[in-house]
């Protein structure tokens, strides 16, 4: 897991002309630097600068990136001071990504991982979630899918291990899978006690993915 960082996060936030949302989320944001939940707000108009807008790819206005976390849209006062206090930790990194991926939004989840891997330990945590919803539980499989044979994924090993000792077998299939995706033999043992596994559910599955591992080695 990544370490639980509790810093008062930076702002950047993009604008333009006639955005009705950009007033409420500037000021909001203003409210929290006089505050001290965020050190340094950076306010850019994509009309005077769009050159940095298309560098980081924002699209459309108001986007925020604050602390790890990247927000368009209209924020009210109450989410952006939500997000602030989030800002910088494990726990809400996965909050983030949680929120994200319940709203369709893999693409930017895939591609911040993909940024920083270390960031893959926070999806990994809403995997150890029984009561994951689906759509989460759907987008850190294709994230995971994308990591397949990676060294980033192989440093998460231990975390996987601890995904194949859950006491859901939900959990413990999601781990089969994500097991036999790193290739490495040094998964080997965890997938083969899950194929022994007490839930058909995932015997079954731990076998399949225990011949696609032995394959891959």
């Amino acid at each position: 897991m990544m370490p639980a960082k509790q810093e008062t996060p930076d702002a950047l936030l993009f604008i333009a002309p006639g955005c009705p949302h950009c007033p409420t989320v500037l000021t909001g944001l203003g409210e929290l630097v006089k505050q001290g939940l965020v050190g340094r707000l950076e306010v850019i108009n994509i009309a005077v600068h769009p050159d940095r807008a298309e560098a980081l790819g924002v699209r459309s206005v108001p986007w925020l990136r604050l602390g790890e976390f990247e927000l368009d849209g209209l924020h009210s006062p109450a989410e952006l001071r939500h997000w602030a206090q989030q800002a910088n930790t494990a726990e809400g990194l996965a909050e983030f990504f949680s929120e994200q991926l319940k709203g369709g939004r893999l693409a930017k989840v895939t591609a911040m991982v993909a940024r920083q891997p270390e960031r893959l330990s926070a999806l990994l945590a809403l995997a150890a979630d029984p009561d994951a919803e689906l759509p989460v539980r759907i987008g850190v499989s294709a994230v995971v899918e994308e990591l397949a044979g990676s060294e980033a994924l192989l440093a998460q090993l231990k975390a996987l291990k601890r995904l194949a000792a859950s006491g859901d077998p939900r959990v413990r299939a999601d781990a089969c899978h994500f097991l036999a995706l790193t290739a490495s033999p040094e998964a080997l043992p965890a997938l083969e006690a899950l194929a022994t596994d007490e839930a058909r559910s995932v015997s079954d599955i731990a076998r399949e993915c225990l011949a696609e591992l032995r394959e891959n080695m």
